[in-house]
């Protein structure tokens, strides 16, 4: 019997996370349509991956109307979306402002982009599942989203971890616990992610104190956390439902 080949959509598939994670399933030979905001990245990611089973599509996602356009897009060149995974990560210009510094319209922007272009995007992609009657549904959380930032971590460095950032990312893992239950006996599921801190130049420093709060390693990195999305794509999981999976070594026991 032929193997099925599956579809999956990729919002910020030019960040670590989402590159990787199209990177494993075109090894799988699965079709992937990437999206992201830099296009420059993107062509990049299509001539270092070179397969059929990739397609490209740049736009602002936090536009309705782009969003949209994926889902059209995906289902014109492949004939079906079978999953997505939302990794789309906007933020403003004032992001990472610390607490007391905080402005109120980089506040607006940046909830209604994350937050808002989460609940957006679901929007659009369970309508499209509801008619294929089939669907599977991961976003992006954090152990931010769960569990109060590690202050001690950032003190007398350049580095803080934004209380939108925090209130984003429990709002993720309070979306996907709605959406999964609001798809009851619809053959949706909806699942959510949520990675521990990313290797990414941080000061020696952060990293040591950061790895202080792990079991092994401490900072992961983006092939952790895509194969643990692989993982929740496949069938394997197929009875995981409206639930938040931490991977981060240890760091939130």
């Amino acid at each position: 019997m032929e193997k099925k080949i599956r579809t999956t959509i990729i919002t910020g598939g030019a960040g670590r996370i989402g590159c990787e994670l199209a990177k494993q399933l075109v090894l799988k030979k699965e079709n992937v349509l990437i999206s992201d905001f830099n296009k420059k990245k993107l062509h990049q990611i299509k001539k270092e991956i070179k397969s059929k089973h990739l397609e490209i599509y740049s736009c602002d996602l936090t536009n309705v109307k782009n969003i949209e356009k994926l889902i059209k897009l995906a289902n014109k060149k492949f004939g079906t979306i079978n999953a997505a995974v939302h990794c789309s990560y906007p933020t403003s210009k004032g992001w990472g402002t610390k607490f007391e510094n905080l402005k109120e319209k980089y506040l607006k922007e940046d909830l209604h982009k994350q937050l808002g272009g989460t609940i957006l995007f679901s929007q659009k992609i369970i309508k499209y599942f509801l008619k294929q009657k089939e669907g599977n549904l991961i976003l992006v959380s954090s152990i931010q989203g769960s569990h109060q930032p590690k202050f001690e971590h950032y003190k007398n460095l350049n580095m803080s971890s934004p209380i939108e950032y925090s209130a984003i990312k429990s709002g993720v893992i309070s979306v996907t616990k709605y959406l999964s239950k609001y798809c009851k006996k619809k053959n949706i599921r909806v699942n959510c992610i949520s990675p521990g801190g990313i290797e990414d130049k941080q000061p020696m420093v952060f990293k040591t104190r950061y790895k202080s709060s792990c079991n092994s390693k401490g900072l992961l990195n983006p092939e952790d956390i895509a194969h643990s999305i692989l993982f929740l794509l496949s069938d394997k999981s197929q009875y995981i439902n409206g639930q938040n999976l931490i991977v981060d070594d240890g760091w939130s026991l």
